[in-house]
């Protein structure tokens, strides 16, 4: 398990946050995320006052990396990129999370390496990770401004016969169901998204495409909801094109291999980020994913030459 249990004792009192700083090499916004966060503990109970001062024995909750054998794919000076299997996380959702791509980042690179996108934890591909804080920084920022092009693969369900742009806004779905709220729909009230699709293979026995899903922004789930949207949904996706009902049970974790299988089409979502495309510091860079997507697919779906 990445977070351990780790105790030091405080001979002088100090302050919580002073002394993450100062002893354990944590900059002032890590610090008091740190305590914020619940990870201190003085007596086995959470300590979150970072102006407390503290003296004797305390336990901290570190992030201690482990590998599982996943090594990035390209790597320089600056920055490196995986290829994140479907089902992974990108980052722990808590501290007991046992494993995410993040144990394989720090783990190869050092505590100050850093994942700098995300892409959902269903979704396959690409994942970019700066080695330092300022490659960070200017990586995100990068992201955040549109700097980076991105291009995913998929399997969807119908024919495609020529590349089209969806310009439609996304919103959160408006069920109330804390579950289901982090669902994504077309909604006017949302904000503008735009993704273009170009087919590039189509199998008439299974008569399903596969697809490239260019976004131009980026929003939560958009090339999912897009495609959903214009009646192409993706090849397993257990929250978009399934009845409300089977999305919740997949969110709360009681949806069967079976069941999804069933209802989605396949085990796993057959969406895959395909290619990153930037400049950065003076460089131009375009990066591919060593998968072969179309594989993956026929093997998902237990195809053989055949079965197209």
């Amino acid at each position: 398990m990445p977070f351990k249990l780790v105790t030091y004792e405080i001979k002088e009192p100090t302050r919580a946050f002073l002394y993450l700083i100062k002893e354990l090499g944590f900059t002032q916004k890590e610090a008091q995320r740190f305590i914020a966060k619940g990870r201190l503990f003085v007596d086995d109970l959470p300590m979150t006052h970072t102006q407390k001062e503290l003296v004797g024995e305390i336990t901290l909750a570190e992030f201690v990396p482990e590998t599982q054998g996943l090594n990035s794919i390209y790597d320089n000076e600056h920055f490196a990129l995986f290829d994140k299997p479907s089902g992974l996380l990108v980052h722990p959702s808590s501290r007991y999370t046992p494993y995410s791509l993040i144990d394989e980042v720090k783990y190869h690179y050092g505590k100050d390496a850093n994942i700098v996108h995300r892409i959902d934890q269903e979704t396959s591909g690409l994942i970019l990770a700066a080695k330092n804080k300022a490659s960070e920084r200017a990586l995100k920022m990068m992201f955040e401004n549109r700097k980076v092009k991105k291009s995913y693969r998929a399997l969807v369900k119908g024919k495609i016969e020529e590349a089209f742009l969806i310009d439609e806004p996304i919103h959160r779905h408006h069920d109330q169901d804390a579950i289901v709220k982090i669902m994504m729909q077309i909604d006017t009230q949302g904000k503008p998204s735009q993704t273009y699709i170009i087919p590039l293979k189509y199998f008439p026995k299974q008569d399903m495409t596969l697809v490239s899903a260019e976004p131009h922004t980026g929003r939560q789930h958009q090339i999912r909801v897009h495609l959903f949207h214009v009646k192409h949904p993706i090849v397993g996706d257990p929250l978009y094109n399934v009845p409300l009902e089977i999305a919740s049970d997949f969110l709360n974790k009681k949806l069967t291999v079976e069941e999804r299988t069933k209802h989605a089409g396949a085990y796993r979502l057959l969406l895959h980020a395909h290619h990153l495309e930037f400049e950065f510091e003076g460089l131009e860079y375009e990066l591919d994913s060593d998968v072969d997507f179309e594989a993956v697919c026929k093997d998902v779906l237990d195809l053989s030459e055949k079965d197209l």
